[in-house]
Order: structure tokens, then C-alpha cells, then sequence
């Protein structure tokens, strides 16, 4: 496939180092130097483009796809809040987005189990749920995207916590969340690519689920395969509708 890379940090150009691995070709790579005056005409010819970005870019680029006619895997977060006009665009231009919060292999089990461990203990009342993360101190938004995947896991198999609130520990003082509220404690440390975190805590014991990420690389390939799965496709997707856990 011929690739678009929108975005070319540390995570744009991991990308490019797995793409051409799997004998794709890079197309156009654009940056903050190149953004400005883009055109239609720039990425016509493509066969998708991958976007990690910034929130703002990522909402311009995916307009720019979509009058395009390019398929675009978007691994920027922080435009979710926008996500219900993202996708009738989509809708309406017949074109073609794949989003999601983290594309990581080891993290979307992460997301398959967390729903089930959010189900299995849903009737034992004395547990109390929080999410907490840590990332880099670089990383523009908070809680994380893949945080807030995490959240909503629980929130759906949940009737007692009804949304989720967040802190970021240093920055702003201490949120003391509602019972029906959950707790996603948000840290930003030098150099550290992403930890997420579920504990269960009860009186007598706690429940800890952690998944780790070594490196940014997990994350980079998964968007790779995305992009490759997407190929052919017409419609708005979720990362999660790659995975398949239920065969």
C-alpha cells in the first residue's frame, strides 16, 4: 500500500520503520513544516494515511481524507468530544475511518478482559473501582484515550458507577469522586510510553489488572495492521472490530 503519514514524531516515525518492514511504500509524509497549504490534490493516489497527530490536526485531516477519498486510521485522541460529526461526515462523504484510542494488540485483550472482570465483579458492592494511568509528561491530553476506553469498559458492565471523573496528580488538587463516579488518576512522567491500571480495592483484599507498555512500538505496528485490515473497506470503524476474542 501506498501510505500517508500525517504526523511525524517519534510515533510517525516508528510507523514508517514498520510500514516499509511489511513492503508498503510511504507516499507523503507531512509534518508541521508541510501542513499548512495541503491539498485535495497531495494525497490523492493514496491507498490510506495514518494519522498521529494533534487533536486539532487530526479533525483537518480527516475532513481533508474524506474530500480526499482516502481511508484513514486515526490513532490521535483527545477529538472525541467530536466523535457523533466525525462519523455522519464519514457517513455522508461514503468514505472511510478507523479510530481508536490505542492499537496495541496486548491492550485491546486488555480491553476484552477488563469488560469481563467489570462484569464478573458488578454484584459484589464492596469493591470500589479506579483506573489510574501514567505517561510520558510530553503527551498533550488527559486522561489518555486509552484510559477512557478502559472507563467506559467499566461503566457499561456497571450499576453503581454511572460516569468517570478525572485528576492529574500534581497539577490540580485532589478529586475526591461521588460514589457513582469513577476515578481515572491521570500521571505524566519523563519518558514512560503507557501503563494503565484497574484495581478493585475492598477492605479485606485488592484487585490489581495492569497491562505495560515497553515502548512505543506496540502501538505503531498495530496501526499498521489496522491500516492493512481497513484496505477495501468503506465505513467508520473502531479499532476493537479488528479483534475478534469471542472465536
Amino acid at each position: 500500500m501506498n501510505i500517508v503519514l500525517l504526523g511525524y514524531g517519534k510515533m510517525g516515525q516508528i510507523i514508517e520503520r514498520y510500514a516499509l518492514k511489511r513492503g508498503h511504500q510511504i507516499f507523503l509524509i507531512v509534518d508541521e513544516n508541510n501542513r499548512p497549504g495541503l491539498t485535495i490534490d497531495d494525497i490523492k493516489g493514496a491507498d490510506v494515511a495514518i494519522d498521529f497527530s494533534i487533536p486539532a490536526a487530526a479533525l483537518d485531516n480527516m475532513d481533508l481524507c474524506l474530500e480526499a477519498g482516502v481511508p484513514i486510521v486515526v490513532g490521535t485522541t483527545g477529538w472525541y468530544d467530536q466523535l457523533e460529526q466525525v462519523k455522519n461526515k464519514c457517513a455522508e462523504k461514503n468514505g472511510t475511518i478507523l479510530y481508536g484510542s490505542n492499537f496495541s494488540i496486548g491492550v485491546n485483550v486488555f480491553f476484552h478482559v477488563n469488560r469481563i472482570l467489570a462484569k464478573a465483579l458488578q454484584p459484589y458492592k464492596q469493591y470500589d473501582v479506579q483506573v489510574e494511568e501514567i505517561h510520558h509528561i510530553h503527551k498533550l491530553d488527559a486522561p489518555s484515550g486509552t484510559a477512557i476506553t478502559i472507563a467506559e469498559g467499566i461503566l457499561d458492565n456497571s450499576d453503581v458507577k454511572s460516569k468517570w471523573v478525572n485528576t492529574v496528580v500534581g497539577e490540580q488538587d485532589e478529586i475526591i469522586p461521588k460514589p457513582d463516579e469513577l476515578l481515572i488518576e491521570s500521571h505524566r512522567i519523563e519518558e514512560v510510553p503507557g501503563t494503565h491500571t484497574v484495581l478493585y480495592s475492598s477492605e479485606v483484599d485488592q484487585i490489581e489488572f495492569k497491562h505495560t507498555a515497553h515502548s512505543r512500538d506496540g502501538f505503531a505496528l498495530g496501526a499498521v495492521v489496522a491500516a492493512e485490515w481497513l484496505n477495501g473497506k468503506k465505513g467508520f470503524y473502531q479499532v476493537t472490530e479488528i479483534f475478534d476474542f469471542n472465536k
